[in-house]
């Protein structure tokens, strides 16, 4: 047998469909013994409301959608984490889609959110979306959007980032400060504002200590297959460079692997800073320099502006832009300066 319904409840206690509702509501024109003889008949049958049917009955809606484009990421991982705890707290209920980096699965997960009914959707954006209708569609639906870490910069709603190119210039400038003066830099597609941030930190960096900026050393490799391919063959150049900045931890794990592979020391030969400060870091050997985000900050600080804008308790005028500073954590890939000994 299925999960039983109130209809199903009326039946077995041959009562109005009416007075079983009522009574599960505790309503006070029920007799007390009657909410009771109801309670306790749903309780042992397990009873589960249609949470649905209620926001669609009472049009209040207490629901919320998630879409990021990965989960097993430990980023958007510790991300969710944040969310949920932070949600749970406040009495919503999330709806969580995975858009898997595509596109068109993006534009699905909003229809589905969507046909939920729910009261707002977190969003970070897949990196091949090109189109950004499906995001405008939301808010045209009267439904609160807010952006996290990957963001849609033409789209005019909240938006909670971490501060990458603060991350990415302190990440570059320790490996400079360490002796490090052919760096490259592994970053992500162009087109989303993370990618061209790290990439801006990374060239003032070197502008700042007047180190030449060298096209040749940045690459698009934001994967581990791509990593596999790139950084062999950087290292098989004539001058190989003495420093590796990766786009996130999965990359800069690889690259302490592959560039150890080679013959090379780590860090005594080649640094490596990753991005992130995950649970790899603390597995690579030597351990991995990497730039902390935050994760589990932002998704409490995302669902908290969201949640403040559906209650109409958000005190802040026009769009918010929420920063979230970033630390990087030194550890045994990168050379030592002073400040880490």
């Amino acid at each position: 047998m299925g999960q039983i319904t109130l209809k199903d409840i009326a039946k077995a206690l041959n009562l109005a469909p009416s007075t079983v509702s009522r009574a599960m509501r505790n309503h006070p024109a029920i007799s007390k013994e009657t909410r009771t003889l109801v309670q306790d008949y749903a309780k042992e049958h397990k009873y589960k409301p249609n949470l649905l049917a209620l926001q669609l009955r009472t049009n209040k809606n207490n629901t919320i959608g998630v879409i990021v484009p990965e989960i097993v990421h430990y980023f958007f991982s510790s991300v969710l984490d944040g969310i949920q705890q932070e949600a749970e707290k406040e009495g919503y209920n999330l709806l969580i889609a995975h858009s898997n980096e595509d596109y068109k699965r993006e534009v699905r997960s909003v229809e589905t959110l969507l046909e939920a009914r729910v009261c707002g959707i977190l969003v970070s954006q897949s990196k091949t979306t090109e189109k950004f209708n499906h995001f405008q569609e939301i808010l045209d639906n009267k439904v609160h959007l807010i952006f996290f870490d990957r963001i849609c910069t033409g789209i005019n709603t909240d938006k909670v980032v971490v501060d990458d190119y603060v991350g990415s210039f302190n990440a570059v400038e320790h490996l400079i400060e360490t002796g490090c003066t052919r760096i490259a830099f592994l970053g992500s597609t162009p087109q989303m504002p993370i990618s061209n941030n790290r990439r801006m930190g990374y060239e003032d960096a070197l502008l700042k200590h007047k180190l030449p900026v060298d096209k040749d050393l940045m690459k698009i490799c934001d994967t581990v297959e791509m990593a596999k391919e790139v950084i062999p063959q950087m290292l098989k150049e004539e001058v190989v460079p003495d420093a590796f900045f990766c786009i996130n931890d999965e990359v800069g794990a690889i690259c302490i692997q592959i560039a150890k592979s080679f013959g090379y020391d780590v860090p005594g030969d080649i640094s490596v800073c990753g991005f992130t400060n995950s649970f790899l870091t603390e597995v690579t050997y030597p351990r991995m320099t990497s730039v902390d985000q935050h994760g589990f900050k932002m998704g409490k600080e995302a669902v908290r502006l969201l949640i403040n804008r559906i209650e109409g308790k958000e005190e802040r005028e026009g769009m918010v832009n929420s920063l979230i500073k970033t630390e990087l954590v030194v550890k045994e890939s990168t050379k030592c300066t002073r400040l880490h000994k």
